[in-house]
């Protein structure tokens, strides 16, 4: 049974240093007590850099150690968004080429999500068109740029060419809204556990209420940790829409049906959490994968899918994504 894991980081030295050099006063790289260097963002210890989101030998190994065939990699949040123009592209291009290099270098092993300069739409275009050239077979974006929610009207250019192309596009959170006033560093844990889950359902839900699904019918959109409340909050969603008198929404459907269109990866962590993605979007919309080299029970996550019926275990393991990515 072949394994593609389609929810998996790469970081690459380039954009380390750009983050070094310009991510201020946001981000910053620092050495934290437990004797680890980690991405901080709005003062929060984010994540570790851990080797084999740099070193894709060691990527090879974990791999290999997980029962992993194909890794489709990505950057994180917070992408490459930060600093100017110049700084956000030349931090893509630097990016991407590396996760082109560990393609070139394992070509039966990694594949990869470009990162796009999303603020700035010509250049962002541009960028997609190099890296679909270099072999890129979906983009990762964060489910807000800035303080720009992804139906903003900035990103409708970008939308409409990975529209055209009915590319996938994995929807990935960051450090939510108002992350700095929340104080997600007292506990550490609770951004990338709950901050993240709120930041992934606020993008996805405000896609399907704002008519993001009518005028970009062909993207494939992947929602990241199984698309973070959307499942748990489907039929209520469904109910404020319905009862709503205050606001007009100007879309044929109920959000559900457009929950129920997009793309889900598998990184739940409890069986019920995962009935209830196949509830909103069918077995053949989850797509396996774990968040390597970030942390993750992996035995669990296999356990959870190994559980489903031995048709839906292969295609969330790897058939789905092998349609999806055209791999």
């Amino acid at each position: 049974m072949t394994t593609i894991d389609i929810h998996t980081h790469n970081f690459g030295h380039g954009w380390l240093d750009m983050i070094r050099k310009h991510g201020a006063p946001a981000y910053e790289i620092r050495d934290c007590e437990d004797d680890r260097e980690y991405l901080v963002e709005y003062g929060t210890p984010a994540c570790a850099l851990e080797a084999e989101a740099f070193d894709y030998a060691k990527r090879m190994e974990m791999m290999d150690k997980h029962g992993i065939d194909i890794s489709v990699v990505s950057l994180t949040s917070p992408n490459v968004h930060f600093g100017d123009e110049a700084v956000s592209a030349e931090t893509a291009r630097l990016a991407n080429d590396e996760m082109a290099a560990g393609q070139t270098a394992y070509p039966d092993r990694i594949r990869w999500l470009a990162s796009l300069p999303w603020e700035y739409p010509d250049a962002a275009i541009a960028e997609l068109e190099r890296c679909i050239g270099k072999g890129a077979v979906g983009v990762m974006c964060v489910a807000h740029i800035g303080d720009r929610h992804l139906i903003d009207p900035l990103f409708e250019p970008v939308w409409k060419a990975l529209d055209d192309k009915a590319f996938p596009v994995l929807v990935h959170p960051t450090a939510p809204l108002g992350a700095k006033d929340v104080d997600f560093g007292h506990e550490r844990i609770l951004m990338p556990s709950a901050g993240f889950m709120y930041d992934t359902t606020i993008a996805i839900a405000r896609m399907a209420i704002d008519g993001f699904f009518e005028r970009f019918p062909d993207v494939k959109i992947i929602a990241s940790h199984g698309g973070g409340y959307i499942p748990f909050v489907n039929g209520r969603v469904d109910m404020f829409f319905g009862v709503e008198t205050l606001a007009k929404f100007d879309i044929p459907k109920l959000p559900s049906d457009y929950f129920s269109r997009i793309y889900y990866d598998a990184i739940v962590y409890d069986p019920a959490a995962l009935q209830l993605v196949i509830d909103v979007a069918g077995p053949e919309k989850v797509l396996f994968g774990s968040d390597l080299p970030m942390p993750a029970d992996m035995p669990r996550l296999f356990d959870l899918i190994d559980g489903r019926p031995a048709d839906e275990a292969r295609a969330i393991r790897g058939a789905n994504a092998e349609r999806v990515f055209g791999l």
